[in-house]
């Protein structure tokens, strides 16, 4: 999800922000703000009532943040996962759509999904009998089902195979198949690991083997605003399209995220996307309530303004392991004074 360096601002330049959660606390004087750094020149901070939780894993630092405007807001290695307020935006265009253009779907794999937000929303399909999560880190598993409570029910659903692994080789050593697998992992950043789950052999090698013969594929596929969707989303875009006869880009405005975000589904089964037929099956297949999907917004998702329609057409450029392209910024967490 996002991958932008952030810092911990706050106005009477204290220190020791993270270290004590009650120095996050807006006084009547002091205010604390967690900031991103979008771009070189362009930055996005969020007001803080207070540092929730913080942990440390083998693999990356794991904070909870309250904030004024979008409530709880989970980060990893300095770099926002999702927010309370809208993170229902993300998980229902990465989870639906491919349930709903299955004719029967009954497994899923998400790869990562850590948080538990990708598995509730499957849950919600009555026809789902099994959902592998496989998230290479224990302690984020652990920290979500133990903070993140509006997910604590998916974590307990017995329809729930959570697996601690790299999604690539959990992959490998499966021999059965899923009717829909899903990307909810992180960002392509260089240095770090996700990258190599973008690529074009690992899509056709690895991913595309393990799918039934109509299954689906849909990952999150990075920002994809006006002057954002170069920098991975066209780019997966047109590495999926070397690998699947049927490949669906579609975008949604995230607020937390400052930006438009981009997915991209891929199936060589023909993907029908119709309004009226997509409202019937969300009213039939469903339990539960979609706050931002129905028909209509689903078919409007896929309409592309003129700019990033070219850019699609236009791309060239096919991710490898060796050719990989990488969003602005590392990720990190400090106290600015």
């Amino acid at each position: 999800m996002g991958t932008e360096a952030i810092s911990i601002i706050n106005s009477s330049a204290l220190t020791g922000v993270f270290d004590n959660p009650n120095n996050c606390l807006n006084q009547e004087k002091n205010e604390f703000w967690y900031e991103e750094e979008i771009d070189d020149d362009l930055k996005w901070s969020f007001a803080l009532n207070s540092v929730l939780q913080k942990a440390t894993s083998e693999y990356q630092d794991i904070v909870l943040l309250d904030t004024k405007k979008f409530g709880k807001v989970l980060v990893l290695d300095g770099k926002m996962q999702s927010a309370e307020a809208d993170e229902f935006i993300y998980h229902e265009c990465l989870i639906h759509p491919a349930l709903l253009c299955h004719a029967n779907p009954k497994t899923m794999f998400i790869m990562g999904g850590g948080e538990g937000s990708a598995a509730r929303e499957a849950f919600k399909h009555k026809s789902i009998e099994k959902v592998v999560m496989c998230d290479i880190d224990k302690e984020v598993v652990d920290f979500c089902h133990k903070h993140l409570t509006i997910n604590q029910e998916a974590f307990n659903n017995s329809k729930l195979e959570l697996m601690i692994n790299d999604a690539k080789a959990e992959l490998e050593g499966r021999k059965e198949k899923f009717d829909i697998i899903v990307g909810d992992l992180a960002d392509p950043v260089e240095g770090g690991p996700c990258y190599q789950l973008y690529t074009k052999s690992f899509y056709e090698n690895i991913l595309k083997p393990r799918l039934t013969e109509n299954g689906i594929f849909i990952t999150q596929a990075g920002p994809a605003g006006i002057y954002t969707h170069k920098e991975v989303f066209s780019s997966i875009y047109n590495t999926i399209k070397q690998v699947f006869k049927y490949v669906v880009p579609f975008t949604a405005h995230v607020p937390s995220y400052a930006d438009t975000w981009g997915w991209v589904m891929a199936s060589d089964h023909p993907i029908l996307l119709d309004a009226k037929d997509l409202d019937v099956k969300i009213q039939d297949r469903i339990d539960g309530e979609l706050l931002y999907l129905n028909g209509a917004a689903m078919l409007s998702s896929t309409s592309l303004n003129k700019t990033i329609s070219q850019s699609l057409k236009q791309e060239t450029h096919v991710y490898t392991e060796e050719s990989a392209r990488f969003l602005h910024g590392h990720g990190l967490i400090m106290n600015r004074l």
